[in-house]
C-alpha cells in the first residue's frame, strides 16, 4: 500500500531542508498559496472554486578552487520526502556546476517576529460584498440588454526563507484582480474595466457595470478612421500596460552589455541621463500604500536581473527615475560591482507620477479638442530593444473625442511606440491612481499610474479586430 505523504509546516520543511543539505551553504523557499475565483458569462455566474499550493525551492551552493557554484531545484509539494527529494536534486546539480558569475556572500540574520506563525489564508468569503453587488450588476445588464463576462480571482501567497547563514524571514502577499467585459445583446459593442486589489473592500462591482454601460453608450455610434499619429489619451490602465514593461528590461547588466535602450553609445548605461519630462517620476517601493509587496529579495533561480545569492537582501524605495533623469536600473550585488552603480533590486511595485498633475480622466478627455481615447492594450511586443520600439493591438473601445466629449467609438489599430518617447511627448497628465494593465496585470499587478495625452501616438495600421 502506497503511503500518503502528510503535510508539514514550512518552518519544519525550511529547517529539514538545511539540516538534509550536504552543500557548503543552503537557501530554501518554501511557499504555501491559497486562491479563491469567480467566473460569469451571459450574466450568470459559471464557476468558483478554491485551490491550495505548495513548493519548495532548494539552492546549493558549493564552493571549489574556482569559484562557487550554485542551482537550485523547484518541486510542488508541502511533505518532507519531497523536500529531502529537492534538497538531493540541487546538491547534486550544484556539484556538477561550473562557477556561478553571480557570486556574492549570502544574506545572514535573525528571525522575523512572525517566523512561527503559519500561512495565511483567503476562501471564498472574500467576495461575501463582491458577489452581491455582482448578482444585481447582472440584473440591471439584463434589463438593459447588456451581457457582462468576467473573472475575479484572489491569492494569498505566504514565502518562507531560510538560510544556512541564519536567515529566517516570512511574507504574505495578498493578491486580488477584477476583470470585466461588457458586450451589447447582439455582441458588436465591447467594452472593458478591470481593477486590481488587496482584499475586495475597495471593488465596487455596480460601478464597474456603470463604467461597462457608459462606455458601451458611447460606440452606440461608430466611425472608421484611417492609420495616423492622433492626439491620444492613455487611460491609467494603457500607461500601465507599457511602463511595466519599460521595467522589465530595465536591466543594468543589460545595458552595461550594450543591449537595451539604457545603454550608453560608446559603453556603459545611461544612468543619469534625462529620459523624461522634468516632472516625470518612477519609483518602486514595498511599502508604498495599497501596493506593499515584499521587503526583501526572493529569488528562484539567477538571470540578468536577479541572484539565488541575494536571498533575502533588505529592499527599500527606489527612485529609477526623478526629475526625468533615469536614477538606477535593476541591478544585483554582482551586477553592481560591474557597472559601478548601487544595489538596487527589482520590487514588484511600480508608481509613475508627474509633479503637478491634477484631476482625473474625465478632466483630461474634457480639455481635449479632437483625439481619440484608449481603453487598454494588448499582445505588445519589442520590435527593437535598442530603442525599445513596441507594437501591440488597442482592445475593447477606442474612442473619439471631439470638443471635450466622447462622440463615438472608431475602430481598433496596431501601433508601434516608444514608451520612453512618450514620458518625453506627453502634453497632459491626471494625478496618479491605483491601475491594472490589462496585458501584465496578471503577472504584475501592483501598479499606480497616471493618465497620459501624447499628442502623436502612432496608429500604424487598422486592425480588423473587434
Amino acid at each position: 500500500m502506497t503511503e500518503v505523504p502528510h503535510p508539514a509546516r514550512p518552518q519544519e520543511l525550511v529547517e529539514a531542508a538545511l539540516e538534509a543539505s550536504t552543500a557548503d551553504d543552503c537557501v530554501v523557499l518554501v511557499g504555501a498559496s491559497t486562491s479563491a475565483n469567480l467566473r460569469w458569462a451571459n450574466n450568470t455566474l459559471t464557476t468558483n472554486g478554491v485551490m491550495r499550493d505548495g513548493d519548495v525551492t532548494v539552492v546549493s551552493f558549493v564552493d571549489g578552487a574556482e569559484g562557487t557554484a550554485a542551482a537550485s531545484v523547484t518541486r510542488s509539494g508541502n511533505d518532507l520526502a519531497t523536500v529531502r527529494a529537492t534538497v538531493a536534486a540541487a546538491d547534486a546539480a550544484a556539484r556538477a556546476s561550473g562557477p556561478a558569475d553571480d557570486t556574492a556572500p549570502l544574506v545572514s540574520g535573525g528571525a522575523d517576529a512572525d517566523w512561527d506563525a503559519p500561512p495565511a489564508e483567503t476562501t471564498i468569503a472574500v467576495f461575501d460584498s463582491f458577489a452581491p453587488a455582482l448578482g444585481e450588476a447582472f440584473g440591471r445588464a439584463g434589463s438593459a440588454g447588456r451581457v457582462l463576462y468576467g473573472y475575479v480571482e484572489h491569492t494569498v501567497d505566504t514565502v518562507y526563507l531560510g538560510s544556512s547563514t541564519g536567515l529566517r524571514r516570512r511574507h504574505v502577499q495578498p493578491t486580488g484582480h477584477v476583470g470585466v467585459t461588457g458586450k451589447s445583446a447582439d455582441l458588436t459593442r465591447s467594452a472593458w474595466v478591470g481593477q486590481a486589489t488587496r482584499d475586495f473592500d475597495d471593488v465596487d462591482a455596480l460601478a464597474l457595470d456603470a463604467e461597462l454601460e457608459r462606455r458601451l453608450g458611447w460606440a452606440e455610434r461608430s466611425v472608421d478612421l484611417p492609420a495616423g499619429r492622433y492626439p491620444t489619451i492613455l487611460p491609467p490602465a494603457a500607461v500601465a500596460d507599457l511602463m511595466i514593461y519599460v521595467y522589465w528590461v530595465a536591466c543594468a547588466r543589460d545595458a552595461h552589455e550594450g543591449q537595451t535602450v539604457f545603454s550608453r553609445a560608446g559603453g556603459g548605461t545611461r544612468v543619469g541621463d534625462r529620459v523624461a519630462q522634468p516632472g516625470v517620476r518612477v519609483f518602486s517601493d514595498p511599502m508604498h500604500p495599497g501596493l506593499e509587496c515584499a521587503p526583501f529579495v526572493v529569488a528562484s533561480s539567477s538571470s540578468s536581473e536577479a541572484s539565488v545569492f541575494d536571498n533575502g537582501l533588505p529592499l527599500t524605495r527606489t527612485d529609477w527615475v526623478a526629475g526625468g533623469r533615469l536614477e538606477a536600473l535593476l541591478q544585483t550585488r554582482r551586477s553592481a560591482a560591474l557597472t559601478g552603480l548601487a544595489v538596487t533590486p527589482g520590487i514588484d511595485n511600480l508608481v509613475v507620477e508627474v509633479d503637478g498633475a491634477v484631476g482625473d480622466l474625465d478632466a483630461l478627455v474634457a480639455g481635449t479638442d479632437d483625439g481619440l481615447l484608449l481603453t487598454c492594450l494588448w499582445y505588445i511586443r519589442e520590435v527593437d530593444p535598442q530603442t525599445l520600439l513596441l507594437t501591440g493591438l488597442t482592445r475593447d473601445g477606442v474612442y473619439r473625442v471631439e470638443g471635450g466629449e466622447v462622440t463615438g467609438a472608431v475602430n481598433n489599430f496596431r501601433f508601434n511606440e516608444r514608451p520612453l518617447g512618450l514620458l518625453e511627448r506627453f502634453v497632459g497628465a491626471t494625478e496618479t491612481v491605483p491601475s491594472f494593465s490589462r496585458e501584465w496585470g496578471d503577472y504584475f499587478p501592483r501598479t499606480a499610474t497616471p493618465a497620459l495625452l501624447v499628442p502623436d501616438f502612432h496608429m500604424s495600421s487598422v486592425s480588423p479586430a473587434r
